[in-house]
């Protein structure tokens, strides 16, 4: 441990400035220069100026130092595994993030005529096509910034799918028992009463149970697959026709699109309308609340309910433009067309990578999954619910809850544990379905030594926790700062001040 860790958090800039430090140095104006300035300045009224500026002063080398320090605090995939379930966190190549810092896309405004903009429309059809061409889907709207509101603008489109059919009736939208918890929530947004449908013993919508409460009322079910147990619903073709019988409509969630891609399209099994997570499934930086960006794409007759505007392409004047006379349109989501620079570099990633890349990327993505569960589930404590016997996709969920009974160390422990063996923790406790859940998803971005050496991590925890569980329980303490109380830190009324957490970390340590 070093000295600056044992005695003190990292401090702030304020508390590193000192009187006299000098980190930039500006050249003397001469005469012509000054007297130009001197005639700008009398222009300004003297209760508009300033008196004095209060500058930090402050050396480069410790402004370099202290946000190198900050920046070292912090963990993404560019620092280590990132194995979080259900959310595809991996690499996110860095010329997508060059193509975005050049001047003709940065410098662009959304206000700006169409006529000045004619390549970043260009950009957003052009990926428009693809998307098209990889899900099966008629046309997308880009305006969503996250796959929360994209699934939000699918509820909505459903609704006024029926509404405009004359079926107000149709109030009830079924989410499967281990679906992601924005689906419940999206649809209860769009003033829909949620039903619950149960899993079978193989971990995917059980039909029997589905069968009973599909009605009338029933406008449609919220789906992602392969589900967030990392199995694909072998009965996906059933699931359509029960749907479908009731004029209800299939909605996925695209969540797990990674496990799929350039194997099968959501069309094509049946789906009518798809969100995408361009900041997981296409590879741009996501966390930490965003940026963002979750498309939603929608079979023919659904095209018309899609919000305003949506780009179209005059092929006879080679012209792009914003169609908004769209009357059946469910309006606005969002302000302009979306969040731009991750629209470009989603679309950078697709042009890299090609149909064949694609493919690729699925097809490491679940071989990655099912290496690692291989060696998972036969460590000690560790169990796998439904269907232990198959494979799985891109993911993989096992439980915790025998090493809970034995050692009394919990998902949440070793989770914990893992940071200081320098991986992220994976998800832990999602699904619900699952007890002491433990969520993982490599990726196709990780090498096999990376995956190898976190099994590694993850063996050692395990065995930790029936050697000395009380360094487990107590984990992490290899961190900037030490295990803090979750509630409160998420709740807004009582969130804990930053400097009060390091105050803990200090008189732990």
């Amino acid at each position: 441990m070093s000295y600056r860790q044992a005695k003190w958090s990292e401090p702030t800039v304020f508390e590193l400035a000192r009187h006299g430090a000098v980190g930039v140095d500006f050249p003397e104006l001469d005469e012509e220069l000054k007297q130009a300035l001197d005639e700008v300045l009398n222009e300004i009224p003297e209760q508009l100026k300033r008196r004095e500026l209060n500058f930090l002063e402050l050396s480069e080398l410790d402004v370099v130092r202290h946000y190198t320090r900050l920046s070292q605090m912090n963990f993404g995939v560019f620092s280590g595994m990132y194995p979080l379930g259900s959310c595809t966190m991996k690499y996110n190549p860095t010329i997508s993030e060059e193509v975005v810092s050049y001047e003709e896309i940065y410098n662009c405004h959304p206000l700006q005529p169409v006529e000045t903009v004619q390549g970043c429309l260009e950009i957003i059809w052009r990926l428009e096509q693809i998307l098209k061409e990889i899900t099966g889907m008629s046309r997308f709207s880009f305006q969503p910034a996250a796959g929360a509101q994209g699934e939000f603008l699918g509820c909505l489109i459903i609704r006024a799918y029926h509404k405009d059919k004359g079926l107000d009736y149709k109030n009830v939208m079924i989410v499967p028992d281990s679906a992601h918890g924005t689906n419940p929530a999206s649809a209860t947004m769009a003033g829909y009463e949620v039903k619950v449908v149960k899993s079978d013993e193989d971990g995917c919508v059980n039909i029997s149970e589905l069968e009973k409460i599909v009605d009338k009322r029933v406008a449609g079910i919220m789906l992602t697959n392969p589900n967030t147990l990392g199995l694909f619903e072998k009965n996906i073709e059933k699931i359509v026709d029960i749907i479908h019988s009731v004029d209800g409509l299939l909605y996925y969630d695209g969540a797990n699109l990674n496990a799929l891609l350039g194997k099968v399209r959501p069309a094509d099994m049946g789906f009518d309308i798809v969100h995408l997570n361009l900041h997981k499934t296409f590879s741009t930086p996501h966390g930490g609340g965003g940026p963002g960006s979750g498309p939603v794409g929608v079979i023919d007759k659904l095209v018309d309910y899609l919000p305003s505007p949506l780009i179209n392409y005059d092929e006879s004047r080679n012209f792009y433009y914003l169609d908004y006379d769209r009357p059946k349109s469910i309006g606005r989501m969002k302000m302009f067309y979306g969040n731009f620079t991750v629209l470009v570099k989603a679309y950078v990633y697709l042009l890299r990578m090609g149909g064949e890349g694609l493919r690729k990327v699925a097809e490491s993505s679940v071989l990655s999954s099912n290496y690692l569960l291989h060696k998972v589930k036969k460590l000690q404590g560790v169990t796998l619910p439904y269907a232990p016997e198959s494979y799985r996709k891109h993911e993989f969920v096992v439980s915790l809850s025998k090493l809970y009974k034995e050692t009394g160390v919990s998902a949440r422990d070793v989770a914990k544990r893992l940071l200081d063996y320098g991986f992220h923790a994976p998800t832990i406790y999602f699904p619900l379905i699952v007890d002491e859940a433990f969520m993982i998803e490599p990726t196709e971005s990780e090498s096999k030594r990376e995956i190898d050496a976190f099994y590694d991590a993850l063996s050692s925890v395990i065995n930790e926790s029936y050697k000395d569980p009380e360094k487990v329980k107590t984990a992490p303490h290899n961190t900037s700062i030490g295990r803090i109380d979750e509630v409160r830190a998420s709740h807004p009324k009582t969130m804990i001040p930053s400097w009060r957490v390091y105050v803990t970390r200090r008189e732990r340590l």
